[in-house]
């Protein structure tokens, strides 16, 4: 048998520490959505990142951006998509100047109750954050997500 290097084994713990939080935090955030609006949590994020999209240069996303956004692989996405489109919540059309494209857009009735679940969203990730700081192994990694500073887009 051979020694366990302390660091590694560390590593490994750090590692499902974070692995928990995110588990109990997109847990709770799924049963929120799920009740209040019969939204996935990967559904809302899918809405929540093409909304975000606009006209002009590097304002619509492509399906591989998307994909990164929402961590999903692109079969996943397109998959996704599909749903929330015969739902009514999206739409796909052709890209004007490259008909080869296809954009996706949220409809009215996908911002709406985008509009609708956000606070949901917002309330069930504070619930789950400030639950999970009860927790001494937790505790350091809530304060680190508090902290962190979203990306600004480039």
């Amino acid at each position: 048998m051979t020694a366990t290097d302390p660091a590694l084994t560390a590593l490994a713990q750090s590692w499902c520490a974070l692995s928990l939080l995110h588990g109990r935090i997109e847990a709770h955030i799924e049963r929120a959505l799920q009740a209040g609006h019969d939204l996935s949590a990967r559904e809302y994020s899918l809405l929540d990142v093409l909304s975000r999209q606009h006209d002009g240069d590097g304002g619509h996303l492509q399906m591989k951006q998307v994909a990164d956004a929402v961590v999903l692989s692109q079969s996943a996405t397109t998959r996704l998509v599909t749903r929330l489109e015969d739902r009514g919540l999206l739409e796909r059309y052709l890209c004007p100047t490259d008909r080869r494209g296809i954009y996706t857009n949220v409809t009215e009735a996908g911002l709406e109750l985008l509009d609708a679940a956000r606070p949901t969203n917002d309330a069930a990730l504070r619930e789950a954050l400030d639950e999970a700081a009860k927790n001494p192994e937790l505790a350091p990694l809530v304060r680190v997500v508090e902290n962190l500073k979203a990306p600004v887009p480039a």
